[in-house]
């Protein structure tokens, strides 16, 4: 049995891949005010659809939908089979609230009632 596939075959199949990854990704990444689909993510990096993005580098934003997960820096980003995959230098994590830089004890009050 021979596994070879026509290249305009494969093409199709490559291009139904990659929509299908689209679609089903909510993951997107900002960088400045444009913004990329990622195809698929793993613990040390992310890939986007080579044909709509550039070479990346530098600081981005990995978005959930709507909801920002984390800040990233991204150092290397190279192109194979039609993906920029591109690997985290470092990763934080985006927070609801601003960090505090002292103790809140559990139990301390919100505010003080002033006299009336």
């Amino acid at each position: 049995m021979s596994t070879y596939l026509p290249t305009d075959v494969q093409a199709g199949l490559d291009a139904a891949r990659k929509a299908a990854l689209k679609r089903a990704s909510r993951l997107r990444v900002e960088v400045g005010d444009d913004t990329y689909t990622v195809l698929r993510a793993w613990d040390g990096g992310f890939a986007l659809d080579a044909e709509t993005t550039p070479q990346l580098r530098g600081h981005v934003a990995l978005y959930d939908g709507g909801h920002l997960l984390s800040h990233c820096l991204i150092i290397a980003s190279e192109e194979e089979r039609g993906e920029i995959c591109c690997e985290y230098k470092r990763i934080s994590e985006a927070h609801d609230t601003q960090p505090l830089d002292f103790y809140r004890a559990p139990d301390a009050p919100v505010a003080l009632i002033g006299r009336a």
